[in-house]
């Protein structure tokens, strides 16, 4: 499994992302997530060990000299994401860290978008909602529209044991457009259980959710690195193809990353 070393990583080339320089709320020798999905290229959740909490003035001075450096060697630059070793809206700051990173982006790269890849999982606590909304790309994570495909691929852990789709679509509604869908798909089997949110009844009922939700955009993905679990398995991208037709015929623009 890969865990990101670094509170600023990169700039990588992302799938879905263009040029982005990641940044990773949480430590760098753990894996710390509402959920423990069983596609995470972070692998299953572990304990902290030495490596603390990076603190908002800790992030904001190191993401400021990051970019400084980047635009003194003129290098290019799409999108500053959050992502890393779990969830990044747990952070205490994480609201403050966003606005100190749109000030550091307006700054130096103001052609660059703010991008977080979030796990929904705190979208119902007012500071990180608005938080969300002031970003370019609020990209929030929707892996199946039936509650028991939902806990087998995403398998929230302690007090988010019991989120349920519903509550998910619920609070997508709340944002009034304003996110980015992003589904991974996937089958396989689990425990002896077996999971696929690729079948006719899986993708109606997403469909449907979708309908209610009402995104300015969906991202369907696939596997792209090792997983912690062996029995699952890779979509083709001619699978992937036929389910954006069918969100393009309900009329969302959609991309594909296979």
């Amino acid at each position: 499994m890969i865990l990101f070393d670094q509170v600023i990583f990169g700039p990588i080339r992302s799938r879905r992302l263009g040029i982005s320089l990641g940044v990773n709320l949480l430590p760098i020798d753990a894996k710390i997530c509402s959920y423990n999905c069983i596609y995470c290229e972070c692998g299953f959740n572990t304990t902290m060990r030495e490596a603390p909490i990076p603190t908002r003035e800790q992030v904001k001075q190191m993401l400021g000299a990051k970019l400084e450096d980047m635009r003194a060697s003129s290098e290019p630059l799409d999108v500053i994401t959050f992502a890393g070793n779990g969830e990044p809206t747990l952070h205490a700051d994480f609201a403050g860290i966003i606005d100190d990173t749109i000030e550091l982006r307006n700054k130096f790269y103001p052609e660059a978008k703010v991008s977080v890849l979030s796990n929904s999982t705190r979208i119902g606590k007012p500071e990180v909602f608005n938080a969300l909304l002031k970003v370019d790309n609020n990209i929030l994570k929707f892996d199946s529209a039936i509650d028991r495909t939902y806990q087998l691929l995403d398998q929230p852990v302690g007090k988010d044991k019991n989120l349920t789709v519903d509550w998910l679509i619920e609070h997508f509604k709340q944002f009034n457009g304003k996110l980015i869908i992003q589904t991974m798909f996937t089958r396989g089997e689990h425990k002896g259980e077996k999971f696929d949110n690729t079948t006719d009844e899986e993708i109606t009922a997403w469909l449907n959710a979708l309908e209610q939700i009402r995104p300015s955009q969906v991202m369907i993905y696939t596997l792209d690195r090792k997983t912690p679990i062996e029995n699952i398995e890779r979509i083709s991208l001619d699978e992937l193809n036929s389910i954006a037709n069918r969100v393009r015929q309900r009329g969302f623009d959609i991309s594909v990353a296979g």
